[in-house]
C-alpha cells in the first residue's frame, strides 16, 4: 500500500501529530510557564464548579478571557480579565505566565492585559482557578501574589470581600457590563461609602447615587435599608471594620448551593441561585425593586414607564441615539431630536417653537428656578432661552425650567399624587401640520359638544321628576336617600349574599343600570366622619376594584351602592359548581393576577396604604368577562386600622388569617399577602383548604401540595381541581404554588409584597423554591397537629 494513494491518511497523521504536540490542558486547574491557554482550551477548578478560558458574549464578534460556571450551559460569566480590551482572534491569542505575571497577548503578540504583580520572584509562578471562583497567582513558595477577588468586575461571589483597603485607599467595587453583548465597564456600579461609613451605594457614572443599603446594624446583622437580608435563607452576611480595612462579605449556608450577586446591565443588584434540576438561574431578590428607580436608566430624553415593556421610550419627536444599543437593552445614550429647534435660527426667527405636555410625570433632575407668576410666564421664560428644553409650573411666583438634557424622567400611574405636568420644547415644524388637524378637529368637537349638551339637557328635563337620587354629590359618589334605595331594591327583596358587614341586595336605578346595595352593620361612625370616608373611598379607582356608585347615611342606616357583577363571587365558581360554570386554567391564572394587581393598588398606589383585612373567594367578584373586582376593600378604611385588637375581633375569616393577626400583633399589608396565598391554594384545588374526609381524617390542602413540591413537582398537575381534568400549564401551576408558599411564610418580612407578586406572575421576576413554613413543616412531621387550621367561613359576600 502506497500512502500517496490515501491522502486522508496524511491529513489524519498530521492532525494526530498536532494534537500530540499541543498541550491539551482542558480540565486541569493550573496555568504554568510551560502550559498556556489559547483557542478553545480552558482550565477547570478541582471540583468542576468554575471554568476559565476565552468566551464570546452573545452575538459579539469579540473574545475575552473570563471565568464562568462550569455546569451552566448558558455560560454565566462572573469575572472578565480584558473587559475593556477585547481580542478578535482567540486561536492566535494566548494567556500565559511571563516574568512572574499572568499575561494576555492578542493575535499580534501584543500584551493587552496582565496581572501587574509586584513579586520579585519569577520562578515557578502558576495561576490556579479555585472552586470559589477565585483565580490565584502563586509564587514558588505557594504564596498568593495576585488574585481576581481583589479585582472584581460585575459579580460578587461568596467569600469575596467588597470594601476599602484603608491603607492604600483602594476600593473594591462591582461595575455592570455595558450591555449583554459587551462586558466593557458600564455606567452602574456598587461601591462602599468613600466617607468611611458602613453603607454601600449604587451609582450611575460613579457620581449619581440612586440607592443606598443603609448602615450596618451589628446587633441584627443587617443593613438597615435591605430588609431582604432577613428573608435570605441561603446566605450568611457579615460586615468587618478594623484599622486596616472595612468590607462586606457573605457565605453559603449550604455548601452545595451555588449562588451569585451581581450588578446587572439594568443597574439593579440581583441575587440568583442555580437550580440544577431545571438547569437555570432563579432570581431570589433584586434592588432597587423597580426598574424606574435606577437613575437615568433611559438616558437623556428617555421616559421610564414601570408598567410597560420595554421600560424605556423616547419623548415625542425624539428617537434612540443608537438603535443597536436599544436593541440590546442599553438605553444609556438616550434619545436625540428628529427635528432641530427654531430658536437661534435667524432664517426662521418669526416661527417660534412649541411645547408638548406630558402628564403624570416624575420631573427630570437638575431643574433651575426662575421668576414666573403664571403658566404663560413660565412658558415665555423657556421660549426666550434657547438652551431651555422644558418647563413645569406648580403655582406661586416661581417655575422650574431645564437647560440641556432631560434626565431621570418617569411616567407615573394615573392618580399618583406625585405626578406633575412637564412641557417639553419641540420644533414648530412638528406642530404645524398637527395644529391644522387640531383646529379642524377642535371645531368639530365644539359643535358635537354643543349638540350633546342640548340632548342631555332635554333628557334631564324629561326624567327630572323620575330621578330618585339625592342631588348631593360628593366627588363622583352619589348620596342616596334611604327611601330611594328601598324603591331601587324593591324593599330589599332580592338578596344576593351576606357577610360579616351585612347583607347585599340587587337593585335597579332609574337609568336602568343594575347595582348591588350593601346594608352595613356594626358601623358606628358619625354622619360627618362616614361621609368623609366615603368621599375618600370613592376616589379610589382601579380596574380590579369594585366601583362605589354611592351611599346612604341616615342615622344608624348605612348603605353602600356598588356596580353589579353578573358572574357573582369567586367562591360560587370554586365551591358550588352546580350553580356556575367551571373556570378553566387560563381564567384562574388571570384571576390570580387580577387580585394581585388590585391589592398592589391598595397597598402601594393609594395616598395611604389600605389593608383589605378580609381577602377570601367570597370577596372576589367577577364581571361579565370574568375580570376580577375586589369588593369590601373600603370597609377596612371605614372601620379604621389603628388598633389590632379591634381588627382581630371585627375583621378577617378564619383559615385566611396571618399568624401575627391571630396572636394579636398589629398587622401590616403583609396580612393581606398571607390571605392571598391561602386563597391561591383554593383557586388551584377548587375546594376549601381544609376538608373533612370520609374516614374522619382532615385533609389540609397546602400541606398536601408541599409533599408534591418536595418530591420534585413531576405530577404537579394532579393537585388541580378535578373539574379541570388535568388541563393546566405546568409552569404556571408550579409558579402559583411557589408564590402561594412565599405568601404564607410565618414571618411577614419573609413574604413578598403584592407588587412583587404581580411581577412574578407576569414573568418580570423569577421566583425561587420557597422554604416550607414552619407551621406546615409541623404538619409534614406530625399529621395530628393539623387541627391548628380551621375551616374557612362559608359566608357569602358581594
Amino acid at each position: 500500500m502506497k500512502i500517496e494513494n490515501y491522502p486522508w491518511i496524511k491529513i489524519s497523521f498530521v492532525s494526530l501529530c498536532f494534537l500530540l504536540l499541543t498541550p491539551l490542558y482542558h480540565g486541569a486547574d493550573t496555568i504554568t510557564s510551560s502550559h498556556s491557554l489559547s483557542g478553545d482550551q480552558t482550565i477547570v477548578s478541582a471540583g468542576h464548579i468554575f471554568e476559565l478560558g476565552f468566551f464570546q458574549p452573545g452575538s459579539s464578534s469579540n473574545y475575552y478571557i473570563g471565568i464562568w460556571y462550569k455546569q451552566d450551559p448558558g455560560q454565566a460569566v462572573v469575572w472578565v480579565a480584558n473587559r475593556d480590551d477585547p481580542i478578535s482572534d482567540k486561536q492566535y491569542s494566548e494567556l500565559k505566565i511571563l516574568n512572574g505575571n499572568l499575561v494576555l497577548t492578542n493575535e499580534f503578540k501584543t500584551p493587552i492585559w496582565f496581572t501587574n504583580s509586584t513579586s520579585t520572584t519569577t520562578k515557578s509562578t502558576e495561576a490556579v482557578i479555585q472552586d470559589d471562583g477565585n483565580l490565584v497567582l502563586r509564587d514558588e513558595h505557594n504564596s498568593t501574589i495576585w488574585q481576581s477577588f481583589d479585582h472584581p468586575t460585575h459579580t460578587w461571589l461568596p467569600s469575596m470581600k467588597l470594601g476599602i483597603d484603608k491603607k492604600t485607599r483602594k476600593v473594591q467595587r462591582l461595575t455592570a457590563w455595558k450591555n449583554k453583548d459587551d462586558p466593557a465597564t458600564g455606567l452602574f456600579s456598587l461601591e462602599p461609602d468613600p466617607d468611611g461609613t458602613s453603607q454601600y451605594y449604587l451609582l450611575r457614572n460613579e457620581t449619581e447615587e440612586y440607592w443606598s443599603s443603609g448602615t450596618w446594624d451589628a446587633e441584627q446583622q443587617i443593613f438597615t435599608l435591605i430588609p431582604e437580608i432577613r428573608q435570605d435563607f441561603m446566605h450568611n452576611y457579615g460586615y468587618v471594620d478594623n484599622e486596616n480595612e472595612s468590607y462586606f462579605i457573605y457565605s453559603e449556608k449550604d455548601p452545595s448551593t451555588i449562588s451569585r450577586i451581581f450588578v446587572d446591565v439594568c443597574g439593579q443588584i440581583k441575587v440568583e441561585a442555580w437550580l440544577a434540576d431545571a438547569q437555570k438561574w432563579n432570581l431570589f431578590w433584586m434592588l432597587p425593586r423597580k426598574q424606574c428607580e435606577v437613575y437615568a436608566y433611559c438616558g437623556a430624553f428617555g421616559i421610564c414607564n414601570q408598567n410597560s415593556l420595554p421600560f424605556c421610550n423616547c419623548l415625542r419627536d425624539f428617537e434612540p441615539t443608537s438603535q443597536s444599543d436599544w436593541n440590546l437593552n442599553d438605553y444609556s445614550r438616550g434619545c436625540a431630536r428628529k427635528n432641530p429647534l427654531n430658536c437661534g435660527n435667524h432664517t426662521a426667527r418669526e416661527v417660534r417653537d412649541g411645547f408638548y405636555p406630558y402628564l403624570n410625570m416624575r420631573l427630570p433632575e437638575h431643574a433651575q428656578s426662575v421668576a414666573a407668576a403664571s403658566l404663560e410666564g413660565c412658558q415665555l421664560a423657556c421660549l426666550n432661552n434657547c438652551s431651555c428644553t422644558a418647563y413645569a409650573y406648580d403655582g406661586g411666583d416661581r417655575c422650574s425650567i431645564w437647560i440641556g438634557d432631560l434626565l431621570n424622567m418617569t411616567q407615573l400611574s394615573d392618580g399618583d399624587v406625585n405626578g406633575k405636568t412637564l412641557y417639553v420644547k419641540q420644533a414648530t415644524s412638528k406642530f404645524s401640520s398637527s395644529n391644522k388637524r387640531m383646529i379642524v378637529g377642535g371645531a368639530v368637537g365644539v359643535i358635537a359638544m354643543v349638540i350633546m349638551v342640548l340632548c342631555l339637557l332635554f333628557i334631564w328635563k324629561q326624567k327630572r321628576k323620575k330621578r330618585t337620587a339625592t342631588k348631593t354629590v360628593e366627588g363622583a359618589v352619589i348620596a342616596f336617600r334611604y327611601k330611594d334605595l328601598q324603591n331601587t331594591t324593591k324593599n330589599f327583596s332580592e338578596k344576593l349574599g351576606g357577610g360579616g358587614f351585612g347583607s347585599v341586595f340587587k337593585g335597579t336605578l332609574p337609568d336602568f343600570s343594575i347595582v348591588a346595595v350593601k346594608k352595613l352593620e356594626s358601623i358606628s361612625q358619625g354622619e360627618k366622619q362616614f361621609r368623609t370616608e366615603i368621599s375618600t373611598i370613592g376616589t379610589i379607582q382601579h380596574v380590579n376594584l369594585i366601583r362605589l356608585r354611592g351611599f346612604c347615611s341616615e342615622g344608624a342606616r348605612k348603605l353602600l351602592v356598588y356596580d353589579y357583577m353578573p358572574n357573582g363571587s369567586l367562591d360560587n365558581h370554586l365551591f358550588h359548581e352546580k350553580d356556575s360554570e367551571v373556570l378553566n386554567w387560563e381564567t384562574r391564572y388571570k384571576i390570580a393576577v387580577g387580585i394581585a394587581k388590585g391589592l398592589t393598588y391598595l397597598h402601594e398606589k393609594c395616598r395611604s396604604c389600605i389593608i383589605h383585612c378580609d381577602i377570601k373567594p367570597e370577596n372576589i367578584l367577577l364581571d361579565a368577562e370574568f375580570c376580577v373586582k375586589i369588593t369590601d376593600f373600603g370597609l377596612a378604611k371605614l372601620v379604621g386600622r389603628e388598633f389590632s385588637r379591634v381588627l382581630t375581633t371585627m375583621r378577617g375569616t378564619r383559615g385566611y388569617l396571618a399568624p401575627e393577626w391571630i396572636s394579636g400583633v398589629a398587622i401590616t399589608a403583609k396580612a393581606d399577602v398571607y390571605s392571598y396565598g391561602m386563597m391561591l391554594f383554593e383557586l388551584l384545588s377548587g375546594h376549601r383548604n381544609m376538608e373533612q374526609l370520609e374516614d374522619g381524617k382532615v385533609k389540609f390542602f397546602p400541606n398536601w401540595v408541599a409533599t408534591k413540591i418536595i418530591k420534585g413537582g413531576e405530577d404537579i398537575l394532579s393537585i388541580l381541581d378535578d373539574k379541570l381534568k388535568g388541563n393546566g400549564n405546568r409552569e404556571e401551576v408550579m409558579k402559583i404554588c411557589q408564590v402561594a408558599y412565599w405568601c404564607i411564610q410565618d414571618g411577614e418580612n419573609h413574604r413578598p409584597s403584592m407588587g412583587q407578586v404581580v411581577q412574578i406572575l407576569e414573568g418580570v421576576l423569577d421566583v425561587s423554591m420557597p422554604p416550607i413554613p414552619r407551621s406546615l413543616q409541623v404538619f409534614l412531621d406530625n399529621q395530628e397537629h393539623i387541627l391548628y387550621f380551621t375551616k374557612s367561613s362559608s359566608s357569602q359576600s358581594s
